[in-house]
């Protein structure tokens, strides 16, 4: 019997295909996902009455956080779905649901036309986002990490923040060439709305891309012993500490990443008092050169393992962000301030470029997706979305500083994670998926 298509690549040039597919459908989401924080100073008085500004911010981070509310949600819908019937159609169904977010966004009037329905539709948009890519990260790590060649899986899976925080760059830098293009004026008045356009029209061609993936040899050989429809809250409540470390050494890095990526946009806005143009800029060089930093960790993890860099991440962030954070507020200078945010990057990416692997080490096949999925939703939704409302939260009160200590007793905390547990790739269940999924190749030839 011929082996079919639809089961895992073989060669290398199979791996890179499959990968570099799924990563352009990753970008869209995180792209669309980032669009909204991008051009939320820009749109926050469409969707809000004018007033103060760091009012109507505000609201639009309280809107951002709502939408991680559906991150676990989709985590568990989108995990179980990808457990029981594959990552290929999970993913497709995914990017399909976060096109409808980004076009309801797009179209929907101002407050001035239809009231308060406006910042309502606004938030159903964000839910349907938050339940789009809360399934995207599970079943995107799983996906990433179970069709990667062994031995090269750290570098493979390090793609997906690739794509993730490219999705952001991208976002970022449309918003320079339409503020070059159209103007402040009209970018506030109608040309952020281009923005979601393009997220909702680059969403739909992922889903074509999506379709023509192989799906991953691990599920393929799962689905033929008959263990992919076990999966499940009941299977998953058997890995308690696989869910508990998850959450461990998800807190302080979601935490970090969304401060040195998303909110210090507004930090460097409101509090270093740089102006919005400046900002964009410094943000896009920075992702830029964070992005390049991701594949080369991602090998190095290959090398000496994940924990080292789990643990430089831990430490780093545990004893720098406060002097970080306080310098940077007192800089008005871009290249000063470029400086910091970069430095803040490099320990994060200890974090970022190995953190979808290292969770997909932890479960076996037929629970992966919604292992990897739900624990990581939940907590990204409790600390990583409500970073910027947090933040503006504390800076409104007078106690910004407290933020700062808030950060830092993150990372301490993910820091006695990482100190504890073992190292993932050795021994990993997708050493056993692989020799598996041979097995069943070989019976099939």
């Amino acid at each position: 019997m011929t082996h079919s298509t639809d089961t895992a690549p073989s060669s290398e040039r199979r791996v890179i295909s499959n990968i570099t597919k799924g990563s352009i459908g990753n970008l869209i989401e995180w792209y669309d996902w980032y669009t909204y924080l991008a051009f939320s100073t820009y749109f926050a008085a469409t969707f809000f009455p004018r007033g103060n500004l760091t009012a109507q911010v505000l609201n639009t981070a309280a809107i951002f956080a709502v939408g991680f509310l559906m991150r676990p949600l989709g985590g568990w819908l989108f995990g179980l779905f990808a457990d029981r019937y594959g990552r290929r159609r999970s993913l497709t169904v995914s990017v399909t649901l976060m096109a409808g977010g980004s076009l309801l966004i797009a179209v929907t009037p101002g407050y001035s036309t239809i009231s308060i329905a406006a910042p309502i539709l606004l938030v159903v948009a964000r839910l349907l986002q938050g339940l789009s890519v809360g399934g995207e990260y599970g079943t995107s790590a799983t996906y990433m990490s179970e069709v990667a060649t062994a031995g090269k899986r750290g570098f493979y899976s390090s793609f997906q923040y690739v794509t993730l925080v490219a999705g952001q760059l991208v976002a970022l830098g449309l918003q320079i060439l339409l503020n070059q293009i159209l103007g402040k004026e009209a970018l506030e008045s109608w040309g952020w709305r281009i923005a979601f356009a393009i997220g909702a029209l680059g969403a739909v061609i992922a889903m074509y891309l999506r379709r023509s993936m192989d799906e991953s040899a691990s599920y393929t050989a799962a689905s033929k012993n008959n263990s992919t429809s076990r999966g499940g809250l009941r299977v998953l409540m058997q890995y308690p500490r696989q869910c508990l470390i998850v959450v461990g050494l998800t807190l302080g890095g979601t935490v970090a990443f969304y401060t040195f990526t998303n909110y210090l946009l507004q930090f460097m806005e409101l509090t270093s008092k740089i102006p919005r143009e400046s900002v964009a800029v410094i943000n896009f060089i920075a992702l830029l050169i964070f992005i390049a930093m991701q594949p080369a960790i991602g090998a190095l993890s290959d090398r000496i393992g994940r924990r080292p860099l789990l643990l430089f991440f831990g430490f780093g962030g545990t004893l720098c962000t406060v002097p970080l954070l306080t310098i940077l507020a007192d800089t008005h200078n871009v290249y000063g301030a470029f400086s910091i945010m970069m430095a803040g990057l490099v320990i994060v990416s200890g974090y970022t470029s190995i953190n979808a692997i290292v969770k997909a080490e932890l479960f076996p096949t037929e629970i992966r997706a919604l292992g990897v999925g739900l624990p990581y939703g939940i907590t990204v939704a409790i600390f990583g979305g409500s970073v910027p409302f947090v933040a503006l939260k504390l800076k409104e009160a007078g106690y910004e500083e407290s933020f700062y200590y808030y950060v830092a007793g993150c990372a301490l905390i993910s820091l006695i994670v990482y100190g504890t547990m073992r190292e993932t790739s050795r021994n990993s269940p997708l050493d056993a998926d692989a020799a598996s999924a041979d097995g069943t190749a070989h019976r099939a030839s």
